[in-house]
């Protein structure tokens, strides 16, 4: 199976890439759903080329267009046939059309998870429109992909196997345009269903609501919403994170051909050390690692930031809601990344939080676990010793261990 992980940025797809993704996908500008993601632009074609190398790399066109949409992307057909994409990732038909007509079968066409294809009888008709590949809703249980895969054999199945998940079919909730005006359908989903809700007891609200409790949002006292649950704040519209490595057999001998992480806005730290987590379990799958080797990377999963894991809607019928989630679970902070070494022990870094020196960091690669050092030092460029940097300063780290470029640095959170 390919192992398929998000780069929101150049970095991130250099990270993705590094710790051992097949492919990565990508946004881009105006056309992706995750308009926050910083999606790579027209000056990074040359460097995303390079990073390549012989690599796959897909490109999210994702977003429903409205009419001038179609304008925007048919001007932008020229410069799209400079990027080093294989394929294209597309929900709207629309957006399909303008770009086969333009590229044919030079570039593939995958259909979007928010497509919400569900049965075989639609995963034909996309075929026969020239898609090569669906992106299964993530509402399809594992029995279905198989009888899926089994009646349109010719086509590629990708599915989701690990980051968060909506709580309506994907990218068809309302609930950020009608409290924020950011639309998920156009990739500015503003997450209201993370947020934190209480319930309004029926004589505070019943001038407002007609006695119908209603939930309130925390910071947004005064607005209501009419539901029924218990009181207290509560995230019952938080669905916990999918996370399948488990189960990779399974979606193996139902006839998936690529396994996909979610991801595009989250960090380089989580990108690597998730993608790094897959690769393994993967290789121990095909037999090329050690079948117990991969566990240890399993475990490290729970080092970044996520929510309570699920398996989602794969099997029977799960508790996927978190009703009690207070924040994201995390154990470790991104400090940064090794970068070149300058003379042997001496690397430059780019930080991305404070670093201290007789604090306690971790150094992670791609095929290195976790390394400790509390006796490193930093100096600046005029090879001062310093106590500490921060992020965007110039620094140098000073260390007796095993790193090299590329590395990433952490540090346990009390």
């Amino acid at each position: 199976m390919e192992l398929l992980s998000p780069a929101g940025t150049l970095e991130k797809l250099e990270y993705a890439y590094a710790y051992g993704a097949d492919a990565a996908y990508i946004g881009m500008q105006d056309f992706s759903l995750r308009t926050r993601a910083g999606n790579i632009g027209d000056s990074d074609i040359g460097a995303m080329r390079e990073l390549k190398g012989d690599k796959k790399l897909f490109a999210a066109v994702n977003s429903y267009l409205h009419e001038d949409d179609l304008g925007l992307l048919s001007d932008r057909l020229e410069i799209l046939s400079a990027y080093p994409f294989d394929a294209f990732i597309v929900s709207d038909l629309g957006a399909a059309l303008v770009l086969r007509e333009h590229f044919g079968d030079s570039r593939a066409l995958h259909l979007s998870t928010q497509s919400n294809t569900l049965n075989s009888a639609a995963v034909r008709a996309y075929r026969d429109m020239g898609f090569t590949r669906v992106i299964l809703g993530r509402e399809t249980p594992l029995k279905d992909i198989a009888r899926i895969k089994q009646a349109v054999p010719d086509m590629e199945i990708e599915t989701f196997v690990h980051g968060a998940m909506c709580m309506a079919y994907s990218g068809r909730c309302f609930l950020s345009a009608f409290m924020t005006g950011r639309s998920a359908n156009q990739g500015d989903c503003a997450h209201t269903c993370r947020w934190t809700y209480r319930l309004m007891e029926q004589a505070e609200n019943q001038d407002r609501t007609g006695g119908v409790l209603a939930l309130e949002e925390e910071s947004r006292p005064g607005q209501y919403f009419p539901v029924y649950e218990g009181d207290g704040y509560t995230t019952i519209l938080s669905s916990k994170d999918l996370c399948m490595i488990d189960h990779l057999a399974q979606l193996r001998d139902a006839g998936v051909d690529s396994i996909k992480i979610e991801g595009r806005m989250k960090s380089l730290y989580y990108v690597a050390t998730v993608t790094r987590a897959y690769r393994k379990a993967l290789d121990a799958l095909e037999g090329k690692t050690d079948a117990q080797d991969w566990k240890l990377y399993r475990d490290e999963l729970f080092q970044v930031s996520h929510r309570e894991f699920s398996t989602g809607f794969y099997f029977d019928a799960e508790q996927i809601a978190n009703p009690t989630e207070v924040s994201y679970l995390r154990d470790y902070l991104l400090i940064g990344t090794i970068q070149e070494e300058k003379e042997p022990g001496v690397f430059a870094l780019s930080l991305k939080n404070k670093i201290e020196t007789g604090v306690p960091i971790e150094y992670i690669g791609p095929k290195t676990l976790a390394v400790a050092d509390a006796d490193f030092s930093l100096v600046d460029e005029q090879g001062q010793s310093i106590a500490q940097a921060n992020h965007h300063q110039t620094v140098f780290l000073r260390t007796g261990k095993p790193v090299s470029k590329g590395f990433i640095i952490r540090k346990k959170l009390k």
